[in-house]
Formats: structure tokens, sequence, C-alpha cells
């Protein structure tokens, strides 16, 4: 099969997904299918497209490791020779074309709003993952958490804040500031009292310009993966020092995570019906994952759903599929099927 896997792109989270599309595209080939790597936004120089799924060429050579800081994404906008007046960079639209589907490695805004979903709609590409109404429903954390409450899912408390637009609703304190449309734990805050909440909502307007204030759950973190509606595995993360941020999502050791994690039957089935229930109420399809918060008392709280998991060496979907016998070469697989699946 001819596949073109998407990765990089200009959001946060460009490194994590420069790593997911690696791995991903290594798998591909030892499954023996015709796999190019692509950044979708820096795109391929060349003349001609011509033979370009047989050729022989390690399309993974110029994918960087991750950092632990965020990427520059002006240097990577500056690499446009054409000025980046599109999203897709050179050839990309006409690769995905030629191929028989397009592998979604992409994280954050640009790759995971929908945007680009409805643009391969309205060209006849096909993708892996959710669709672009989903997409665009999970992406806004603020929109999902109103969703949330209409389908009588367990959340936490909160309210949006606009850039520039005055704002009446009051935080209670400690609670938590993350940018509504990012991902990666990137521009979030656990604002512990009043004169730090001014300069996180500051820091979260950095990475866009609506904000989610949130009450602040304290307790046990988990996650809990979906395909095709089924509920996978679910895994505690603990992260060893502070909380589960973009470094200790991405660096090995910073966290620990157990999978199945360490809960009673009751609690279990509790979680992955939720998750199954957040799956259905924002309309995805294919899979996701979705996150949660247990307080002290033993109640979950959906945060929120991420409709392209990381597949990075320390991400979480490829543990939940590995504990129900699931490697990582078959997941790849799995998820390139259900792309065919009406």
């Amino acid at each position: 099969m001819k596949i073109v896997v998407l990765c990089g792109g200009i959001s946060t989270e460009r490194d994590v997904s420069l790593i997911s599309g690696k791995m991903i595209y290594q798998a591909l080939k030892r499954l023996g299918h015709q796999v190019i790597l692509a950044d979708v936004y820096l795109g391929l120089e060349r003349d001609s497209l011509e033979g370009i799924f047989e050729l022989d060429e390690d399309w993974s050579r110029d994918i960087a490791n991750i950092k632990e800081i965020n990427p520059d994404i002006s240097a990577v906008k500056a690499m446009r020779r054409d000025g980046g007046k599109s999203f897709f960079g050179p050839n990309v639209i006409e690769l995905c074309q030629m191929a028989d589907v397009a592998f979604l490695a992409l994280h954050g805004e640009e790759g995971e709003n929908g945007k680009l979903q409805a643009a391969f709609d309205l060209l006849g590409i096909r993708y892996t993952g959710t669709d672009y109404v989903s997409s665009a429903l999970a992406m806004d954390k603020g929109l999902a958490k109103e969703l949330f409450v209409m389908n009588g899912i367990p959340t936490p408390r909160g309210f949006v804040v606009k850039k520039g637009v005055p704002c009446t609703e009051k935080p209670v304190f400690p609670c938590v500031v993350k940018v509504s449309e990012g991902g990666s734990s990137v521009g979030v805050s656990i604002v512990k009292q009043e004169s730090e909440y001014e300069a996180a909502l500051a820091d979260a307007f950095r990475y866009g310009d609506q904000v989610v204030v949130e009450q602040y759950i304290k307790g046990r973190e988990f996650t809990c993966g979906v395909m095709n509606g089924e509920a996978l595995p679910i895994v505690e993360i603990a992260p060893k020092v502070g909380f589960y941020d973009y470094k200790n999502k991405y660096q090995a050791g910073s966290a620990v995570e157990t999978c199945p994690a360490d809960l009673d039957e009751a609690h279990t089935l509790q979680i992955q019906q939720i998750a199954k229930d957040v799956f259905k109420a924002l309309r995805l399809k294919k899979y996701a994952r979705m996150d949660f918060m247990m307080d002290e008392d033993g109640n979950p709280y959906c945060l929120e759903a991420n409709t392209l998991p990381g597949m990075t060496p320390t991400s979480l979907i490829p543990q939940e599929a590995a504990a129900v016998g699931i490697g990582y070469d078959q997941l790849c697989q799995k998820i390139i099927d259900m792309a065919f699946e009406e």
C-alpha cells in the first residue's frame, strides 16, 4: 500500500509530531508498505514526483530528536521558500492524492482542529483518525466541556476567557488555566492563589486567543483510549515531579505509567464507560484518547479528548494497545485498516 505519513507542522507540538511520524513510518516500512514521511508544512522540494513511492530512500533521515523546549515556529516558517502562504508545503497535496491513504501523525491545532480533515475530504484524500466535525469539537476545550455537561459527563467546573474581552467570572483557587485549542500541556498552569492568576492567563494567551479556566482536581490521573467504540485498558500516570506537563509527557523516566491501572473493577468500568460516552458525545470516529482526573473521594472527571494521540516511545495509546496484545506495528496497521472502514 502507498502511504504518506504526515508530521511536523507549525503547532507547539511540532517536535512530538516529528517523533510520532518517524516511529509510524518505520513501523509501516517493516510491514512492507511503500511509505513516505513528509513534514506537512515544509513539504518536499522536488521537480518531479514520478515513481517517488518506488524510491529506496530513508525519508526519516532529517527528522530531529525531541527537544525539552517548545519548537521555534518562526524559524520553521522561515524555511519555506514560498513564504508559507498555505499550511500545506510543496508537493504535500499531490503526494497525498497519489497515496492510498495519509497517516496523520500531526498533533496540535492545525493538525487536529478539523481544517486539514475538511480539506482532505474536499480533495478526496483518505486519512486516518476522526473526521473534521469531531476534530473541531474535541480541539475546542471550552466547547467540548459544554458538550460534556449537556451529555451528563463528569468534568471539572469551568469557564472560558477570551483575549481582550472582559470576563466577569472569577475562579476558585486552586484552579487550572489552559489554552483552549492546544495540547501536550503547553500553556497550562496550576494557579494556587489570585496573585498568580493574571500571569497564568498571559502565558496561556501566548498560544491562543481563548483560555479555559477550570476547577483543580487533586488526586490521581488516568487516560483511556477508545478504538471503534470499544475502550482500551486504562493507564495511570504519576509524574515524579510536578504535574503531567510537556517535559513529563515526553521525556522517558519523568513519570510512572501503570497499564492496566491499579483500579478496582467498578472504577475501571466507570472510567471506560465515561471514555465511551465522550467518544459518542463528541461524535468521534476510529480512535481517540480521553484524559481523566480522579479526586480523593474516587470520583472521575474527564478533562478532554485527544483525536490524534501521540505515538512516541513514551505515548499512552501504544501502551494501552500493548496491554491487550496489540504491538506497535500491529497498532499502526489497525489504524490504517480503520481508515478504510465505512
